[in-house]
């Protein structure tokens, strides 16, 4: 049975006025993928952004194969981050390097391979995610769902244990959309990575999600999969999931 990898317990966290997040629990599996739903502002990113250390709770605690990720020195924090691979929603790539420049940039930051070995790495994900010829583009010459596959390239370069995505398939279109979806299915059982991704994307969740959440006002309103989330009779997920939201946001 696969073990516990990803612990979050009681977290609260708020900006000034404005509560985010308002006791929030949940577990991820090792090799199971989490899809976190919910509306523009309540809290998905902000999550994310807590588990690896770029916003601090209110109160709770998070834990990482075992580590308190809120009591450790940032020498600690940083060597754990080698293993947490982070898609953000507009791929973040460095507009002024190439393709090739990008993908090897966190090798040569963070660990002491040899040329040869980055240079392997590089076209090995560049081949995985299918974008061997674009290797020396640069980010302008390359469409948004190329863009999205580079950056994907690039967090999963060094094989993490852990993925997050931040909004994976925002701004592209339902064909583009389910194949950066069934990239990261892929990805994610070829080298036996656990996932969260937040979204509110259903094309991408029926695709990538295991078990899903549903964030609402800063709370767990929903967790179970995904047939019987679009099944319920709340009157918040009726409408999140309507006719109306599907045509609105998928054609």
């Amino acid at each position: 049975m696969a073990g516990k990898l990803v612990e979050v317990k009681d977290v609260y966290k708020s900006f000034g006025e404005q509560s985010v997040l308002a006791g929030v629990s949940l577990e991820v599996n090792e090799t199971q993928n989490l899809v976190i739903f919910g509306k523009s502002g309540t809290g998905k990113s902000v999550l994310l952004k807590c588990m690896v250390g770029l916003l601090t709770p209110d109160k709770g605690t998070i834990s990482i194969n075992g580590i308190d990720v809120l009591n450790i020195p940032l020498k600690e924090m940083n060597e754990l981050r080698k293993n947490i691979g982070f898609l953000f929603q507009g791929a973040a790539l460095y507009d002024s390097m190439s393709v090739r420049e990008n993908l090897a940039f966190p090798l040569i930051r963070n660990f002491n391979f040899t040329q040869k070995e980055v240079t392997q790495k590089v076209e090995r994900a560049l081949d995985m995610v299918s974008l061997s010829h674009a290797i020396d583009k640069m980010p302008s010459e390359l469409s948004g769902g190329m863009r999205k596959r580079v950056g994907l390239a690039r967090s999963i370069i060094t094989e993490p244990m852990l993925m997050l995505y931040d909004e994976p398939t925002t701004g592209l279109d339902p064909i583009t959309t389910k194949e950066i979806s069934k990239l990261i299915r892929d990805l994610q059982q070829e080298l036996k990575m656990t996932s969260i991704a937040v979204t509110h994307d259903l094309i991408c969740a029926q695709i990538i999600a295991d078990r899903v959440i549903v964030l609402n006002d800063g709370i767990i309103l929903f967790e179970g999969d995904l047939a019987t989330l679009t099944s319920l009779d709340d009157p918040f997920l009726k409408n999140f999931f309507s006719p109306e939201y599907l045509e609105d946001n998928y054609g």
